[in-house]
């Protein structure tokens, strides 16, 4: 250890030299040449890098379809729920909120269910009312990841409109995105003030709500609809959240 007594002094690395500061005092250390990793530091870093690289997957995939804010610390959180299982384990993701200060729950006290075949269902019940908050835009977004070959087969997405503080007949939504790997589906919803998102982070939420891995899915002949839910259809044409919307607005965008 060397202590800088120049005028200028500096931390970090400079060459093969490090400065660093203690006490009030820089001080100069050197590089090590070798540096020596134990068998438990390797494992470790490589769980890191595989659960890294999964978890930038899993945000590239919805890349461009999130329309709330994601607070600074969403990556590392996402990383450190695959980490444990190096990735492997893509259900640890399940609950994972992309903005960490609201939950879908807020919005929804009945949580929406995802069934085996590919449709979720967000069942009937009474929406809490908000102040300055009339209407709710829930959206669903639903992507097939193939973790194997690092592809994302696909990604569509639903918009419904709701008034708050009332009741909510429910909705269902075809979410089997076509290709293979693992289905993600993720629950937005924006509080709307006079038919513009709310830019309050506690009107916005965005949870993951269901993983399916591909050994889990089942396809039957035909998709069953509980006859009192409405059915979101699918739309070539994106809605705008500026438009006035009905009450209940049976509409899908395909993007």
């Amino acid at each position: 250890m060397a202590k800088q007594i120049s005028i200028i002094t500096f931390t970090g690395k400079l060459g093969n030299l490090i400065g660093y500061r203690r006490n009030n005092q820089h001080f100069l250390r050197s590089m090590p040449a070798i540096v020596r990793q134990t068998t438990a530091t390797r494992r470790a870093a490589q769980r890191f890098g595989i659960a890294s690289k999964k978890g930038a997957l899993i945000r590239s995939a919805f890349s461009g379809k999130l329309d709330v804010g994601c607070d600074g610390g969403h990556i590392n959180r996402l990383t450190s729920r695959l980490i444990p299982s190096a990735g492997n384990d893509t259900s640890s993701i399940t609950g994972f909120r992309f903005n960490r200060y609201t939950g879908t729950d807020r919005f929804l006290p009945l949580a929406p269910r995802l069934s085996r075949n590919g449709v979720l269902h967000i069942p009937p019940q009474s929406l809490p009312a908000h102040n300055g908050i009339r209407m709710l835009e829930i959206k669903v977004i639903a992507t097939r990841i193939d973790f194997t070959t690092h592809q994302v087969a696909g990604t569509e997405s639903a918009v419904l409109f709701v008034k708050t503080g009332g009741s909510f007949e429910g909705a269902a939504c075809d979410v089997d995105v076509p290709g293979t790997g693992t289905l993600v589906v993720i629950l937005q919803i924006r509080g709307m003030q006079d038919r513009i998102p709310s830019g309050n982070r506690q009107y916005f939420a965005a949870d993951i709500i269901a993983v399916q891995p591909p050994q889990m899915l089942w396809k039957p002949r035909r998709k069953q609809f509980s006859p009192e839910y409405s059915r979101l259809k699918l739309l070539s044409e994106k809605i705008s959240a500026t438009v006035s919307p009905q009450p209940l607005l049976p509409c899908i965008q395909r993007e």
